[in-house]
């Protein structure tokens, strides 16, 4: 089994050691599960990702999805068939819900490094059951008894996918501005009439029903987000007996043709086009966006999975490739006659790029994981502590969706980078890396409305609370760090970052009491980029205290040595070498974003559009 996707003992590191997730058994939603039990789930998951999901990669690419004009259907490619039968055989897509509704009961953070290698394997295949999930969460949280036994269970079993629809032609990210209406019929469904674009799987071959979760405003409800409701809108009406029964009254009006992500059918749906499209509310009366922001949420964490996960793949099959490609000679020996050539992971260029990969990489896994921790600790914890990791959680979604996503454009460019030309090729899969991560900064909102959530909603209008939870953890990190002393100047430097976005914050809070609105919108990707940095730094100086000690105080060649003999003592190394390159190289580059975002700077604002292009 070759797995090139996910480097399974890094997951590990990071789920163990820096997370201790085995201690959460000890708690009594987890009291049934065990570190073997995780054991078991991690092993499972790597041979569903490599035997099942990864194989369908390149094909999927090349045969994409098919759109079908006169039939009005979607075809996928015929190997994603075989892959979604082993998913749900697996049982993986409610493997952290609860044994009462279908689920294995898991940890959210053993969920996340599942999903990982599962997103790295396709994530144009692994869209399908990880939208069911989030729209089947929302109906075991919103739904009624009737709607939980007639849907919910089916879309946990995968015999039944789902969709999330908010976008309509024209509105785009302004969902409130959507014409979707609903209108109410005598025996309590409701009458949906509207079109949405943009629709991930919103057509396809591979489950007997697809359950739409549609936003639309009931005529007579207030304009703008506060008047939109949510309905459950299936393509065939179930039965009495929960079977399948007649069309609904929607179709598919057409694909999109993308750079990437081919596999994953980009639909145009209609509703009503004929009147008789029947939907069922779902929770309260305009509370739509309420409700479809917890899917939401959940699928801006899984886009930022999309941005590790397919970093990492890229940065394995970057490091791959520069063992093996043997050309140049070695640096140190480029004037002595007749050096023979050596594998360009020994050039100095090529290093630099893979340990900036690798130090991202960490980074971004230790934030991914995290997230799921936070939620392990939300639903084990009562009182103000729920609402501490609440508050973390809800802070770091904006990074998880916005920061990675601009990475793994970054990251995949670098991978294409190290294999030089043939990297432009489809001999080598980075090239496809490229194409298929590209989405990631655009969809479940482009990451410049995430970087105005975060300004705004998660800063600014918080009152810093939640970002005082933030600081308290970094404080725990770096007060680790300064008892060692060789990592002391890596802690001064995280904390120096810390005290830059600090600043960053305060003078956004000058500009807010001046009204200067544009250019706290203008600065908004900035701040989140700082916030970005300063996370991945934390991340990687907490792991870096944990694996520092590992290497028993060995430096120079004593520990170039014992690197050689022990994978172990090569793996901790690795790990010390990458943080320090990180925050002792790319970090003080905060300083000079911070005075960046202080300039006010606001050209941007006065030039007039006509400027623009001639």
């Amino acid at each position: 089994m070759s797995n090139l996707i996910m480097d399974m003992r890094d997951a590990r590191f990071v789920l163990y050691e820096q997370l201790g997730i085995d201690k959460l058994c000890e708690r009594p939603r987890y009291a049934d599960h065990s570190k073997d039990v995780f054991e078991m789930v991690l092993d499972e998951a790597e041979k569903m990702a490599v035997n099942y999901i990864e194989p369908t990669y390149v094909e999927s690419d090349k045969i994409g999805a098919v759109y079908d004009p006169k039939t009005k259907a979607v075809t996928t490619p015929p190997s994603f068939k075989k892959a979604l039968e082993a998913y749900k055989a697996g049982g993986w897509i409610a493997m952290a819900e609860s044994p009462e509704v279908g689920g294995q009961g898991l940890p959210y953070s053993l969920y996340m490094s599942c999903m990982e290698i599962f997103v790295g394997s396709n994530f144009a295949f692994i869209a399908f059951p990880g939208l069911s999930h989030g729209s089947a969460r929302m109906i075991e949280v919103f739904g009624t008894e009737e709607q939980k036994n007639t849907y919910l269970y089916k879309m946990y079993e995968g015999q039944w996918l789902g969709t999330m629809c908010l976008t309509e032609p024209g509105a785009g990210s302004e969902v409130g501005a959507l014409k979707t209406k609903a209108t109410a019929n005598p025996d309590g469904t409701w009458s949906i009439v509207g079109n949405k674009t943009f629709i991930t799987s919103g057509e396809h071959d591979l489950s007997e029903n697809i359950i739409h979760m549609v936003l639309a405003r009931i005529e007579g409800d207030p304009p703008g987000t506060k008047g939109i409701s949510i309905f459950i809108v299936p393509k065939f009406i179930p039965k009495a007996d929960g079977s399948i029964g007649e069309p609904n009254d929607l179709y598919c009006a057409g694909i999109e043709e993308k750079m990437g992500i081919h596999g994953s059918p980009t639909t145009q749906l209609v509703f009503g086009d004929n009147g008789k499209c029947v939907g069922y509310l779902l929770g309260d009366r305009m509370k739509g966006m309420k409700i479809m922001f917890m899917m939401m949420n959940e699928e801006r964490m899984f886009v930022g999975l999309q941005g590790l996960s397919t970093s990492s793949a890229a940065y394995l099959h970057a490091v791959k490739y520069a063992k093996e490609r043997v050309q140049g000679v070695h640096y140190a020996k480029i004037q002595e006659k007749d050096s023979p050539s050596v594998p360009i992971i020994q050039h100095p260029d090529v290093r630099r790029m893979l340990t900036r990969m690798k130090a991202y990489v960490e980074g971004m896994r230790g934030l991914q994981y995290y997230m799921g921790y936070c939620i392990d600790n939300v639903e084990t914890t009562e009182g103000a502590e729920k609402a501490r990791w609440q508050g973390l959680l809800d802070l770091l979604i904006p990074i998880c969706k916005g920061y990675e996503t601009d990475m793994v454009w970054d990251i995949t460019g670098q991978a294409i980078q190290v294999y030089g030309g043939y990297g432009f090729t489809r001999d080598y899969p980075v090239e496809q890396y490229a194409r298929d991560c590209k989405i990631a900064s655009l969809y479940e909102g482009t990451n410049g409305i995430q970087a105005m959530d975060f300004t705004f909603r998660k800063m600014l209008l918080n009152g810093l609370v939640n970002f005082g939870f933030f600081k308290e953890e970094v404080k725990k990190v770096t007060d680790a760090a300064d008892k060692v002393a060789d990592l002391k100047p890596y802690a001064a430097a995280v904390k120096k970052a810390l005290a830059g976005m600090e600043d960053a914050v305060d003078f956004q809070q000058g500009l807010l009491g001046k009204g200067k609105m544009g250019l706290i919108f203008g600065n908004a990707v900035p701040l989140m980029e700082l916030m970005g940095d300063l996370v991945i730094a934390w991340q990687l100086l907490w792991q870096m205290n944990i694996a520092y000690p590992k290497l028993g105080g060995l430096k120079g060649e004593e520990l170039a040595k014992k690197v050689a003999d022990s994978v172990e003592t090569a793996f901790y190394a690795g790990k010390v070498s990458a943080a320090k390159y990180y925050i002792g190289s790319l970090l003080p580059r905060v300083s000079g974003k911070v005075e960046q975002l202080k300039s006010e700077e606001d050209a941007y604002l006065e030039i007039a559009d006509g400027s623009f292009a001639f």
